[in-house]
């Protein structure tokens, strides 16, 4: 990874919780107390620099609308659409991502070896479904085989999804997805129904915490949702349907919530005219307006909100839409916090989220101040810079 040496001075830097004026600098991609006389010197005056942005919901493989195009397509067209999937999501200041159903230790080698403009890049791999789960990407009536492809894997059984864990972690996963209910893109499972066996899921959990990894749900209902954090899971995607009793419980166990409005704002905008099928499009009805307020309840309840998006297909350019409508479900300073310091914690690397010393050198220059002018976080041409590991991309 190429990294850089600048000073950015005379900004007003968030650190966390208010903006305060102060330069900083960043020595071979990581902040540091003084870069020296040597260092490019970006003049801030009058901006407003926040860390990096993260989007802990990505899924650089998903090429297509279409499930069995997103799974059996060519890995090469779906890794090739990827790296350009992931060098627009750094250009819009998000300097990492969290792939949760996708990717591959190639795609993180590509990325090391800087091939091309990317976010800092964590990934699952293949998310783990069971039989008619929401990774299985069959309609009911056809009839033909299907165990794996690029974002999903048909895993049943304690014992086959001990060792799918162990081989993701094998190589190079940074954590393991579940699909715990049913969703808007599969189309023969309810929504709300929860999905594998209590027993399935600790096992997938054990597996992963003894690698000092952890697991994330994919789970919309609040049947779901506590089916999934009974069995240890520590991070749920989506969570749409949730109520308040499921909302106390999550931040009971310290699980997080990563909600993705983006996704379904889009689907319900746009899906339709680049093909979304009639069944998703009706599941997607379900969960639009709920996304909201399952924020608003999370909050309330203590739990530690993150931030992502889940855009498939050419809805991908949409992914700064999903911060207007997470500032409308809470605040510009808690959606902020939610794309850096908390999906931070989530991926477990303190030198994210963050402009203190030590830190990466991932910061994006605001042209107003995001929290008197909220739409300084979502508008591309608020984007003074985008900045990572200490270069200006």
């Amino acid at each position: 990874m190429r990294t850089g040496s600048i000073s950015i001075t005379g900004a007003q830097v968030w650190d966390g919780a208010v903006f305060t004026a102060r330069d900083v600098h960043i020595v071979d991609g990581r902040v540091v107390s003084d870069a020296g006389a040597d260092a490019e010197v970006l003049d801030a005056s009058g901006r407003w620099l926040v860390p990096g942005l993260i989007d802990a919901h990505f899924h650089a493989y998903a090429t297509s609308m279409d499930g069995f195009e997103n799974e059996r397509g060519p890995l090469s067209y779906a890794a090739i659409n990827g790296t350009r999937r992931l060098t627009r999501a750094l250009q819009r200041g998000f300097t990492t991502v969290r792939d949760v159903a996708g990717g591959d230790i190639g795609l993180a080698q590509a990325i090391d070896a800087d091939l091309f403009l990317s976010p800092r890049y964590h990934f699952t791999g293949p998310a783990l479904s069971q039989t008619g789960g929401h990774g299985d990407p069959r309609s009911a009536h056809v009839d033909v085989c299907f165990s794996h492809g690029h974002m999903c894997e048909v895993v049943d059984g304690v014992d086959n999804l001990r060792l799918a864990v162990r081989n993701r972690l094998r190589t190079g996963a940074h954590a393991i997805k579940v699909m715990a209910s049913g969703g808007v893109f599969s189309l023969a499972d309810p929504i709300r129904n929860p999905q594998y066996s209590a027993e399935e899921l600790r096992a997938v959990v054990e597996e992963a915490t003894r690698r000092g990894s952890y697991v994330c749900a994919h789970a919309y209902s609040s049947e779901a949702v506590q089916h999934a954090v009974n069995a240890g899971i520590r991070s749920i995607e989506h969570g749409n349907l949730i109520d308040e009793e499921t909302a106390s419980m999550m931040a009971a166990a310290g699980a997080f919530l990563v909600p993705t409005l983006a996704a379904y704002d889009a689907m319900d905008r746009r899906g339709a005219s680049i093909g979304l099928n009639e069944t998703s499009l009706a599941k997607n009805a379900v969960v639009l307006e709920k996304g909201q307020d399952a924020v608003r309840l999370a909050h309330a309840a203590g739990v530690r909100v993150g931030f992502g998006t889940d855009l498939m297909g050419d809805l991908e350019d949409d992914q700064l839409a999903g911060v207007r409508l997470q500032v409308a479900a809470s605040s510009a300073a808690d959606t902020l916090r939610s794309m850096t310091s908390v999906n931070a914690e989530l991926i477990g690397d303190e030198a994210l989220g963050h402009l203190g010393e030590g830190a990466y050198g991932d910061a994006v220059l605001l042209a107003s101040d995001p929290l008197t002018d909220a739409s300084a976080l979502w508008e591309q041409d608020a984007r003074v810079a985008v900045v990572r590991a200490g270069v200006v991309v």
